[in-house]
């Protein structure tokens, strides 16, 4: 997951547990909690994509190969 879809999910979570009432689709379905999950799943994509953020960058350094075009002699 990005940065920019975790803070999709946290700008969806806020919407869906301050600017929505609770109860608008009846007493099954608790809206403060559902956007209070994707708050917490956003802001642990956004720690995530920060920590490994570096890790992807360095991966192909390291993997040079040099090849010659002459065959092993036998």
């Amino acid at each position: 997951m990005g940065v920019g879809v975790s803070i999709f999910f946290l700008t969806l979570g806020a919407i869906l547990r301050f600017a929505i009432e609770p109860d608008v689709f009846g007493k099954a379905v608790h809206m403060d909690v559902v956007g209070l999950i994707f708050m917490i799943v956003g802001g642990v994509g956004v720690v995530l994509s920060v920590v490994l953020a570096p890790r992807r960058g360095r991966t192909s350094e390291g993997r040079l190969m040099h090849r010659e075009n002459n065959p092993p002699e036998i």
